[in-house]
């Protein structure tokens, strides 16, 4: 068994890294980007720079850790097999992850520096196919292939639009009246 191995299998180790990505997603979802800190984060998790030093050597790694968390968490609502329905379902989750939960300050410090570090464009490619693969799901069920993708940045864009930019809500009458207007762009899917 090789030092990684027993490493892993370790329950002292997995309690840190989980309690040092608990505390970096925490910090990154309330405050931001830059409020990710070797310091920050060891403070919150309760343990030693060094500690969080030996396991995530860059702040970037840490982020990294954080973001693949986030994503290997994240769930969507159940889809009915009503279009309609799982849609405005899916935009609510999404509109309520972008208020309540954060999401936005994620989305802001990824597509900030996105542009210019690779593994930060891989965490937002990562982000997006994650939070639209339920929507992606359910468009893909009732609509030509063609049209899931334009759909879903129809959807996704006025969503984030709406919910981060206007500060508006995103109501039911809201909601529907958008999935309304991008479905009547779409062909439905002949099975």
């Amino acid at each position: 068994m090789t030092s990684e191995t027993a490493e892993v299998l370790d329950p002292r180790v997995a309690r840190t890294r989980r309690d040092v990505v608990e505390a970096t997603s925490a910090l990154l979802l309330e405050e931001g980007w830059d409020a990710v800190t070797h310091a920050a984060v060891a403070r919150r998790a309760g343990f030693s720079k060094a500690t969080v030093y030996a396991h995530w050597p860059t702040r970037l790694d840490l982020i990294r850790a954080s973001i693949e968390q986030i994503c290997d968490v994240a769930d969507h609502p159940a889809p009915t097999g009503d279009l309609r329905a799982d849609l405005r379902a899916a935009l609510a989750d999404f509109a309520e992850d972008l208020t309540n939960r954060h999401l936005d300050r994620l989305l802001a410090g990824v597509v900030e520096r996105a542009r210019d570090n690779d593994v930060v464009g891989a965490l937002r490619t990562r982000l997006y196919e994650t939070g639209t693969s339920g929507m992606r799901a359910i468009l893909a069920a009732h609509v030509v292939q063609r049209d899931v993708e334009p759909a879903l940045a129809l959807l996704t864009g006025a969503v984030l639009v709406l919910v981060t930019f206007e500060g508006r809500p995103a109501t039911t009458a809201v909601l529907d009246d958008l999935i309304d207007r991008v479905l009547a762009t779409t062909t439905p899917r002949t099975t």
